[in-house]
């Protein structure tokens, strides 16, 4: 049997080669990744405004006749009624939400101030359950 002398392996133009296509690769796919993540934020945020959170103070109105005066009251369990929440409603940037009764906007108002937690008059970051709302009025007076 002949053996040969060559190693087998992958010299290092061939893996230099590799690494610049990863390297090209990655700097094309990352900038458009790098944005998302706020994106996604403020996406869970709405979604516990105008569903997770609305639902369950909707279900404690239903139940109790009257919307609560603060959100930890929906982790309780009442009259035999509840628990609504099983955790504390925390904004995705680590904020506890904001909850007014009677609201302004609406039978209440439910916000976050966003990533950077500053009140902005429900402008830039902040996520509320009036911009939902204000936006169908917006929408059924112009048709």
């Amino acid at each position: 049997m002949k053996h040969s002398n060559r190693n087998s392996g992958f010299t290092l133009v061939e893996l230099m080669l590799v690494v610049i296509i990863i390297g090209t690769l990655v700097a094309m796919v990352m900038p458009r990744l790098a944005g998302r993540t706020e994106e996604a934020k403020r996406a869970a945020a709405k979604a516990d405004i105008n569903a997770n959170i609305s639902s369950a103070l909707d279900l404690y109105e239903i139940d109790h006749g009257t919307y609560p005066d603060n959100l930890d009251v929906l982790r309780e369990k009442k009259d035999g009624k509840g628990p609504y929440l099983k955790k504390s409603p925390i904004d995705p940037w680590g904020h506890p939400y904001k909850y007014v009764y009677p609201g302004t906007h609406s039978d209440y108002d439910l916000y976050s101030f966003g990533k950077d937690g500053v009140d902005n008059n429900g402008e830039g970051d902040d996520v509320a359950n009036w911009e939902a709302s204000d936006n169908k009025g917006a929408e059924g007076q112009a048709q």
